[in-house]
């Protein structure tokens, strides 16, 4: 299917704009099914499932996280972030901050860039790793055989029709994960006799699974403790990564109108809610079944139990169909990154500031060599991670990608669309601080932390997690740096009026 997709997208393939935002026609259906699938990756069906089997209860804070970042995305930002992205006809989300914030120097951009093209593979290769153990969970395959598999797959569908592959790729595989998720916890029930049984087995279990502050943790403890509920929010903040993200939010540079974003936010909402509420249910009802020894010995054996739930409850061709839902939140979510970081680098480095006058042509081939080239150094990432530790889970390290892509953009996409004193220079002062902070907090602080004897930060950073400490310190940067920064003030000459405008469009002629 995937390959007939890329093959019919391929006739669709005119210009640079077709390639990388589909000509700015796409429908709600379309915008919403793939901004859902792409944000959501191998992290949904094996990550997710995995914490409902773990954490009970507590997995539904991700959930709640999910559901306020892609309102707020979709509800408050979506239409301002549209009109302005037509106003200034930008392609890529780097094209919008340039002219935006006014910066002919071409630095924002190149920034943006060289997040993107590190970030990226890194993000890519987290998701290749999971093709690998997903072909080893489902089929009994080697790691690496499928690892190449998926990857091979993506590859060629990718590479042929741009952007109008990865949407249309993305609504296929977005139906067949959220009809999954929603299936697969009803089977689980009527296996387990109903929802009684199954929460009396969950207390018998352990009560602290049907609790939301979830069961004792080693370090966090039980309970309402300070760090379980830093550990809350970590996992409740998850959802800060839509808030600006570019694989994202391409996808609303791409919508045909404005009028396409109400039904939009109306199916990307529902489709959260139904995706990730039957991703940690599918964990809890497995709890109830499965028990940790048939899961496996591995670190990550609470992964397994979608493909364990899958194979066993149902008959071969449903299975079946399972395994093509997980690589299809794979595939989804590797396409939409290696189209953002192709746009970025011909997009935003060689067309914008080497070569204005560069032929679509020759930009479009550019474009699938260069695509060519990111997935072959995502695979080689993947693959390394296996080699380092094939038994780590996928969870924590696929949102060690996310984050470091949330946490160079969002804080200064939010900015750019709501307050109108934001420069160039804080703009780009946040993108590096997010960028840093991301390997800061994960490898830096704890080992300095734990040198000065402060094991009770230390532990308090890891339940709390990367992402809303980077998030916080680029917001602060963006502020201060242009707050300060009186010249690139200056600059800024009606884009107030800009953003006011976009508000009052927002809200219509009664306000």
């Amino acid at each position: 299917m995937l390959l007939i997709i890329g093959y019919l997208a391929s006739k669709k393939m005119h210009d640079i704009r077709d390639y990388f935002a589909s000509g700015k026609r796409l429908g709600f259906i379309n915008v919403a099914f793939s901004s859902r699938a792409t944000g959501e990756s191998a992290w949904l069906l094996l990550g997710l499932t995995g914490s409902g089997y773990l954490l009970g209860a507590k997995a539904f804070w991700v959930v709640l996280g999910e559901m306020l970042g892609v309102g707020i995305a979709w509800i408050l930002m979506a239409k301002r972030f549209k009109r302005l992205t037509d106003k200034y006809d930008s392609i890529t989300v780097p094209d919008f901050l340039e002219s935006r914030l006014r910066d002919p120097s071409h630095w924002l951009r190149l920034i943006a860039c060289g997040t993107l093209l590190i970030f990226v593979p890194i993000y890519a290769g987290t998701q290749v790793f999971a093709a690998g153990g997903a072909f080893h969970s489902f089929l009994g395959w080697n790691h690496y055989i499928g690892a190449a598999v998926g990857f091979g797959v993506v590859l060629l569908y990718i590479t042929q029709g741009g952007f109008t592959a990865v949407v249309w790729s993305d609504v296929f595989q977005g139906s067949l994960m959220m009809l999954g998720l929603v299936a697969l916890p009803i089977v689980g029930l009527l296996e387990a006799g109903g929802v009684t049984n199954i929460i009396e087995s969950l207390r018998a279990i352990d009560p602290n699974l049907l609790t939301l502050h979830g069961p004792e943790h080693e370090v966090y403890g039980l309970g309402w403790t300070p760090l379980n509920i830093l550990s809350i929010v970590g996992l409740a903040m998850i959802g800060i990564g839509f808030l600006g993200s570019p694989q994202v939010f391409v996808r609303f540079i791409s919508i045909k109108s404005e009028k396409e974003i109400l039904p939009g936010t109306i199916v990307a909402l529902a489709w959260t809610l139904l995706a990730d509420g039957g991703a940690v249910l599918v964990g809890i009802v497995g709890r109830v079944l499965f028990s940790p020894a048939d899961l496996g010995t591995a670190d990550n054996f609470h992964e397994s139990i979608l493909p364990v739930m899958s194979d066993t409850l149902l008959p071969a061709f449903f299975s079946g169909l399972y395994i093509a839902m997980v690589l299809s939140a794979i595939m989804s979510t590797i396409d939409s990154l290696l189209v953002v970081a192709s746009s970025a680098a011909v997009r935003d480095y060689w067309q914008k500031t080497r070569h204005p006058d560069m032929a679509d042509d020759t930009l479009m081939t550019l474009s699938k060599v260069l695509t060519v080239s990111l997935a072959l150094i995502a695979f080689a990432i993947g693959i390394g991670i296996m080699l380092y530790d094939i038994e780590n889970g996928v969870f924590w390290i696929i949102i060690f990608g996310w984050s470091g892509i949330a946490a160079t953009f969002c804080p200064t996409i939010v900015l750019s669309i709501f307050w109108s004193k934001l420069t160039a220079l804080g703009a780009k002062c946040s993108m590096i601080a997010g960028f840093l902070s991301v390997p800061l907090f994960k490898f830096a602080a704890p080992s300095l932390l734990d040198s000065l004897g402060m094991e009770p930060l230390k532990e308090g950073l890891a339940a709390l997690e990367v992402l809303p400490p980077s998030f916080a310190v680029g917001m602060l940067v963006a502020l201060v740096v242009s707050l300060w920064d009186t010249k690139g003030r200056a600059k800024l000459e009606g884009v107030e009026a800009e953003l006011s405008d976009a508000a009052a469009r927002r809200c219509g002629p009664n306000g």
